[in-house]
């Protein structure tokens, strides 16, 4: 049983070094005949029989027991795949000439358990008459593998299911190993150091916790500051749309006839009227001034050059124009006045928008006052709250003090009684510290009067050499040297002078240079002459544009004046109207709220001021349409220039 034991495993290890892809068969055999030469000849000859047969049939053997891993062995190890495939090897090709019981002798002596679930895979009816015969099938023909293969399997099938279940019987069979009782750790007690007493601490001061101080009734009220900062804002807004509406109203008032001989009033205490808005009046036709042709003009030469430039294109743009008109070119007077109407219709349009955007900021200031209150009436419900917990926690903290100090003071009384004996030792300490700390002091007065006395004889050594050197540095040295102006210095170059000779020369150059400035100097100023001559002749010219100029700007304005006075006043926006609408609903809401919770409101008026401020807003609306509407049509009007050319 051993000496097939050991033949069956040298067959395993040669299995294990095959490598198919790299090895072939033939070689591999005769490496392994040379290697078992140690051997006998008859373990030899069974060895190389059964590897020569592993060898050739490998291809039905892995199929067997591929399958085996996949179903019946997953819980064998890989390791065993060569002992496997020698027991099938044996199994289905040498059992009728092995024997029976040779073959069970070769199966006991190997490890019982593997060897049993392997057979009983393989001498399955199932998998014999199914799956294998087919599989074999593949690489063989059918009859071959049936007649040589299968029906000797399934013959032998009884006694191996015997012998199976026979080994299965030993291995229940089998008495477990006797289990040794493990030794017992015996536990030795620490050599450890008695601890010293610990001394009681001192206990510390107890505390004393201030009374609170209860909360001021000026927390839940406006302070003072914000109703005078209120009042304030009111009064300087009243003020400012006062002199906005007099400024508004006395706007044109230069422009107003007086008579003769009456001085110019001016009421600082007037009342202004909002119910009634004051009148435009027409005014009447301006004079303007007209320069004299005499009177010069304060202008510096960049700007009467650029205007005289600037009025010499304007005639040559004009006569151009004048040139296609005659051609037959169109006039831009038809677009001009549709391009005022349309600015004057975006003007209205910019206008309602403005008024829609305040209406806007009116009504989100309302939203926000309402909001407002609604915050205040939450923050007072949470202080409440707050309130009571904190007195529920003050009366906790009081009764746990209490205590605290009733075991304190028990504690202090037991800690005083074992002091008495601290306080003998420590006056002992203390006296002789103080009599070290006198020898200590004297030490140091000798020691510094030591150090003072070297200090004082190294300052005056040092006194006394500064002494000698300064008796050295005030002995009297000869310095200078006597220098002859005249003379010259002979170092062999050429044009070598005195210093006399060279200061008459530099003269000279200076006088010679001086003249020729005076020269150039004259030329300037006559240069200027000519160039101021050219510039009163421009001046004389542009005071006559302007003049013309002048007087059309005077028509142009008293058309424009006309056509503004006929226009009417702009119409209300539905968007205006909606606005209005739903703020007059917030405030109604907010009113309400405010009779509620007791709340002034922040900035309240009453309805003869409201209606005031309406017609107010009204009338400076007014104001700033018919001042646009002006300046749109002063600005858009571009006929001026060709008047002003036309009058020259």
């Amino acid at each position: 049983m051993a000496y097939y034991g050991k033949c069956i495993e040298t067959v395993i290890k040669l299995l294990d070094q095959f490598k198919p892809k790299k090895d072939s068969p033939e070689q591999f055999l005769e490496a392994a005949a040379t290697s078992l030469q140690t051997l006998s000849p008859q373990e030899q000859a069974f060895i190389m029989e059964v590897l020569s047969g592993c060898l050739e049939y490998r291809k039905l053997l892995t199929i067997v027991v591929d399958a085996f891993y996949v179903r019946d062995g997953r819980l064998c190890l890989w390791a065993d795949y060569s002992l496997f495939e020698v027991i099938c090897y044996l199994a289905t090709f040498q059992l009728e000439e092995l024997g029976f019981q040779l073959f069970c002798s070769i199966v006991k002596s190997q490890p019982v358990h593997k060897v049993c679930k392997f057979l009983g895979f393989l001498f399955n009816p199932l998998n014999l008459g199914s799956w294998i015969k087919d599989e074999w099938s593949l690489i063989y023909e059918t009859t071959h593998v049936k007649e040589q293969w299968i029906d000797p399997l399934m013959r032998w099938q009884p006694e191996v299911q015997e012998l199976i279940n026979q080994l299965q019987g030993a291995l229940t069979n089998q008495p477990p190993l006797p289990k040794t009782k493990a030794k017992v750790t015996e536990p030795k007690e620490f050599n450890l150091t008695a601890p010293r007493p610990r001394a009681i601490p001192v206990p510390e001061p107890v505390p004393v916790v201030a009374k609170t101080r209860p909360v001021p009734g000026s927390t839940y009220r406006p302070p003072k500051e914000q109703r005078l900062l209120e009042t304030t804002k009111r009064y300087n807004r009243r003020k400012a749309e006062e002199l906005l509406l007099r400024a508004s109203v006395e706007e044109m008032r230069c422009a107003r006839p007086r008579p003769r001989g009456e001085p110019p009033v001016e009421d600082s205490k007037k009342k202004l009227r909002l119910r009634f808005p004051p009148r435009i009046l027409q005014a009447p036709k301006l004079t303007f001034y007209r320069p004299n042709d005499d009177s010069p003009v304060k202008l510096n030469t960049a700007a009467i050059l650029r205007e005289g430039a600037l009025y010499q294109r304007q005639v040559e743009r004009e006569l151009q124009r004048v040139d296609e008109l005659m051609d037959g070119a169109g006039d831009l007077s038809e677009f001009l006045k549709w391009q005022r109407k349309m600015q004057a219709k975006d003007l209205e349009e910019q206008l309602a928008t403005g008024e829609c955007r305040r209406l806007q900021g009116k009504l989100s200031h309302e939203e926000a006052i309402l909001a407002r209150q609604q915050v205040v009436q939450q923050k007072k419900q949470k202080a409440d709250q707050k309130k009571e917990e904190t007195a529920e926690l003050m009366q906790q903290c009081a009764e746990r003090r209490l205590q605290e100090e009733r075991s304190m003071k028990e504690l202090v009384e037991q800690v005083m009684e074992t002091q008495k004996n601290i306080k003998v030792a420590q006056t002992k300490l203390l006296k002789g510290r103080r009599q070290m700390v006198q020898e200590v002091i004297e030490e140091s007065r000798e020691l510094l009067q030591r150090s003072a006395e070297a200090a004082k004889e190294e300052q005056r050594r040092r006194r006394e050499l500064i002494s000698q050197l300064r008796a050295l540095e005030t002995q009297p040295t000869r310095k200078g040297k006597l220098v002859d102006l005249t003379q010259i210095p002979g170092y062999g170059l050429e044009g070598e002078m005195s210093v006399v000779e060279l200061r008459e020369r530099l003269a000279l150059l200076k006088e010679t240079q001086r003249c020729k400035e005076q020269e150039k100097r004259d030329q300037i100023i006559q240069g200027k002459r000519a160039k101021s001559q050219a510039l009163h002749n421009t001046v004389a010219q542009i005071s006559l544009r302007r003049a013309a100029m002048g007087t059309s700007a005077a028509l142009r304005w008293e058309e424009e004046t006309a056509q503004s006075a006929a226009a009417g006043a702009p119409s209300r926006d539905e968007r205006v109207l909606e606005l209005q609408r739903r703020i007059r609903e917030k405030a109604a809401e907010r009113r309400g709220r405010e009779a509620l919770l007791h709340v002034p409101a922040p900035r309240a008026a009453s309805p003869k001021q409201q209606a005031q401020l309406e017609a107010q807003r009204r009338l400076e609306l007014e104001q700033s349409r018919e001042r646009r509407l002006r300046a749109l049509h002063r600005g858009g009007s571009a006929r001026g220039p060709a008047r002003c050319l036309r009058a020259v």
